[in-house]
């Protein structure tokens, strides 16, 4: 099973992957660390990723996944996903059983307080309303409320994914 967090900045894809991956010992890809420097120099900057500049990234996370699937090996993935072409880049030739989305959906005075509590985060809080803007709502992601305690969320999560690690 592959779990691809997803959602807007401060969202809680890193804090609610580190539980799951404390809870499974899967393989973990932060998303973040894929971008290229002048990617995340753009987001710094206020200045919005284009597709051209995200396809670099999204193969990169592509090809992520599809060395876990070909290994035989489950992992947490967290990536912003935010159109369905975007989802359809990540997953493209991946057997729809090996993975699922989760969007984390979190209210917006939530997500803005996060923003201010991470200044030496390179995501510009300036984003956030771009961000929001393209946001495509999936059709068949699990759709999981980020407010609570990350294991609790982790748990539920993992309750729906895989329900042999929940004991």
């Amino acid at each position: 099973m592959i779990a691809i967090l997803m959602g807007v900045t401060a969202s809680g894809k890193s804090t609610i992957a580190a539980e799951l991956v404390k809870l499974t010992g899967w393989e973990f890809a932060e998303g973040d660390d894929y971008h290229s420097e002048a990617n995340k120099q753009k987001m710094h900057s206020g200045i919005p990723l284009t597709d051209e500049d995200r396809a670099p990234w999204l193969a990169s996370l592509h090809e992520v996944i599809a060395g876990w699937v070909h290994n035989g090996k489950s992992g947490v993935m967290t990536c912003s996903a935010l159109k369905q072409s975007y989802r359809d880049v990540l997953t493209a030739g991946i057997p729809k059983k090996a993975y699922r989305f989760v969007l984390l959906d979190v209210p917006l005075d939530v997500l803005r307080a996060r923003i201010k509590d991470r200044p030496s985060h390179f995501m510009n809080p300036d984003l956030l309303q771009s961000q929001l803007d393209t946001l495509e709502l999936p059709q068949d992601a699990l759709r999981v409320e980020e407010c609570g305690e990350p294991r609790d969320i982790a748990k539920n999560i993992l309750s729906q994914l895989a329900p042999a690690y929940i004991s």
